[in-house]
């Protein structure tokens, strides 16, 4: 079957094979993942260096702008946090959207493992950080120990390359959505303190008019982009978090494509008829009519395939690894380590994660409600969910909510040393009990 054309049918330039290397590494699968660590890195040395007090001076910098009477001045920090990772939850929200309707989460069967471990591995490590944390000053982070990392855990399983049964991947994969999920759920009902009534009806007005645009079959993603910027708005001055907005803004775009590949094809023929008859260059109105044709091009995969495709790039190596950046630079000592609040976070990622995952799979295994991945057994899903216990972004999120000034720095030391010992845990495991592949062994 013939491929697609691509890139290197067109004429290369010197800008072509300067970026040719950095394009190849970035559809390395763990490659976003190994750009997140690294500033994670740069943000701990930092934090632990003579340089530590320019370091958050520079996150505070004020950033903002005026339009007449109405200003929005917010620090770079709060940018990253409350604009950035808004996109970031607008690419979950097109993911979820994608899997409840043509992914994993659209048969219940199939679902219903990641989702009862999801549950498992939100609730056990929620449980454990109260029983720490009970009446202490660090109880309101309990939170904290519930999500789960995507992008960390996509990398560690890209390096245990085909070893990884594509079942496992798949229902590790849907349980990290499936947490991402609950963690929007708690963001949203956990962690919103005062509600400003007026903005936060203008916010979900916002909504309104984002699906009566899709109804009247509006295409435009200049135009959506501008209301979903004020819904961002209206949200952000009403108490909820504002990241919710990019999330229900991902669930209502659509999943339809708006040509089909008959109307497609007789586009194309027209196209082709076109240039083989030489009238090319004597076409009047050439710019406008190429640009109907790319405008063709793009409407046939649906809005969610495109704007995931188009964001990842974005997500994966320019907000995740910023968000990184402002939010993982702590003052790191042995000393935090002994705090409770820090002990909670780390046995609820390394303990809670791995034992809620693993007991509710069971459980619905059991009832008959889900089966097994094949080929894959219950110390692979203990692996799996040590995993899991890779909070990081997700759990540093949280943190920055769930936290005061002075308890922030706790928390953030025990979310980066559960999500190392996750990591390089569940990675031991998983190399240990998955059988070699095939061209392994011989």
């Amino acid at each position: 079957m013939p491929d697609l054309p691509v890139k290197n049918d067109l004429p290369t330039t010197p800008f072509d094979r300067f970026i040719a290397p950095i394009e190849r590494f970035m559809h390395v699968e763990a490659a976003s993942g190994i750009v997140l660590l690294l500033c994670t890195a740069v943000a701990l040395i930092l934090a632990n260096s003579p340089w530590a007090q320019a370091y958050h001076h520079f996150w505070e910098t004020k950033i903002g702008f005026a339009i007449g009477q109405f200003q929005l001045e917010l620090s770079l920090h709060h940018w990253v946090n409350d604009g950035l990772m808004a996109i970031f939850f607008f690419v979950i929200g097109l993911e979820v959207k994608r899997e409840i309707v043509m992914g994993e989460l659209r048969d219940m069967r199939r679902a219903a493992l990641p989702l009862f471990a999801a549950l498992g591995g939100m609730l056990a490590p929620a449980g454990i950080y109260l029983l720490i944390e009970a009446g202490k000053p660090g109880a309101h982070g309990w939170g904290i120990p519930m999500a789960t990392d995507i992008a960390f855990v996509v990398g560690c399983m890209a390096i245990l390359g085909p070893r990884v049964p594509r079942g496992l991947r798949i229902m590790v994969l849907t349980l990290a959505i499936a947490d991402d999920i609950g963690a929007i759920l708690v963001i949203a009902f956990g962690y919103t303190d005062e509600i400003h009534t007026t903005a936060l009806l203008l916010g979900f007005a916002g909504f309104a008019v984002v699906y009566i645009m899709m109804r009247l079959g509006v295409r435009s993603f200049v135009l959506y982009a501008i209301v979903a910027a004020m819904t961002w708005y209206f949200f952000h001055e009403s108490g909820v978090h504002a990241t919710i907005a990019g999330v229900i803004i991902g669930l209502l775009t659509p999943t339809s494509k708006f040509v089909n590949e008959s109307v497609f094809m007789r586009i194309l023929d027209r196209a082709r008829q076109v240039f083989e008859g030489g009238g090319f260059e004597s076409l009047p109105a050439r710019a406008q009519k190429l640009r109907r044709l790319q405008y063709a091009v793009r409407e046939t995969i649906p809005p969610t395939e495109y704007l995931e495709n188009a964001l990842h790039p974005w997500v994966g190596f320019v907000i995740m690894p910023v968000f990184a950046l402002a939010n993982a630079g702590v003052e790191f000592s042995m000393h935090e380590l002994s705090n409770s609040i820090a002990i909670a976070v780390i046995v609820g990622l390394v303990i809670g994660k791995p034992v809620g995952v693993t007991l509710l799979s069971w459980i619905a295994v059991r009832l008959k409600i889900a089966a097994l991945p094949t080929g894959v057994g219950w110390a692979a899903m203990v692996g799996a969910g040590m995993l899991a216990g890779i909070g990081f972004t997700m759990a540093l999120f949280i943190a920055g909510l769930a936290m005061t000034p002075e308890t922030l720095p706790v928390a953030k030391v025990g979310v980066l040393s559960a999500s190392g010992i996750a990591a390089v845990v569940g990675m031991i495991m998983l190399w240990i009990v998955l059988p070699k592949p095939k061209s392994e062994q011989n």
